[in-house]
């Protein structure tokens, strides 16, 4: 098992966001978690990759506990994560966003390599590694988000709602690009509200509500699940 979240508490001061919230992902997987806004979806990537802090439970990244690790080492232990909003370094070029991806690395020759990659998931920001984030379009930013994540070479990325504000046409394309990445062996937890996209991009799925896990199957069983369908796919 690449990663394990085992009965997971987190509070926001006095409010309890996530209940005993469990979960796996075997390396090589993409896993979505799917669930309504409020639900806690954020808030386990978030813990996951260390920006939150859990009141209980634990989180195990190759049997080691992540739980009371800083940020930045559990960026170098593999794992990174793509904010939900994307937030990249609006004042900064591609290619200084780019290179703070890569902080944690020492080698010139991986990150020289990790860079090609890139360039070739992604040719757009090649064509624009001089231009400023802030003047990207939003489909472009998102690209750079996901690149900047991928400079560290993670084994585990977690993408927070990486279709968020894009036009459809452009949905599809990241969505494509984010199956190329995990056929390169990175793999991926997905947090996404386009629940039909993600149902056919993933290998399993788990369904949260108010802080707990409600559903947890194989991503095509829950597409073909009539009540998954009423409350998620609009159908």
């Amino acid at each position: 098992m690449l990663l394990k979240v085992e009965g997971l508490h987190v509070h926001y001061g006095n409010v309890e966001a996530l209940h005993g919230m469990d979960l796996n992902v075997k390396k090589g997987e993409i896993v979505t978690i799917l669930g309504a806004n409020g639900a806690g979806k954020s808030t386990t990537l978030m813990t996951i990759s260390g920006l939150l802090k859990p009141s209980g439970g634990g989180v195990y990244f190759q049997k080691r506990d992540l739980s009371r690790m800083q940020a930045h080492k559990i960026v170098e232990k593999g794992i990174t994560q793509v904010p939900e909003g994307r937030r990249v370094f609006g004042t900064l070029t591609v290619q200084e966003n780019l290179d703070l991806g890569a902080f944690t690395l020492k080698d010139r020759e991986i990150i020289s390599k990790n860079q090609a990659w890139i360039f070739s998931l992604f040719p757009r920001l090649k064509e624009r590694r001089k231009q400023l984030a802030g003047t990207l379009s939003g489909g472009e930013q998102q690209m750079l988000a996901i690149a900047r994540a991928l400079m560290a070479s993670p084994d585990l990325l977690l993408l927070d709602e990486p279709s968020l504000g894009l036009a459809p046409i452009l949905v599809k394309s990241i969505f494509e690009t984010i199956r190329e990445i995990n056929a390169s062996g990175v793999t991926i937890l997905l947090v996404e509200q386009n629940a039909r996209a993600a149902l056919k991009l993933a290998h399993r799925a788990y369904v949260m509500e108010v802080g707990r896990v409600v559903l947890e199957d194989e991503a095509r069983a829950l597409l073909e699940n009539p009540e998954v369908g009423k409350a998620y796919l609009g159908g």
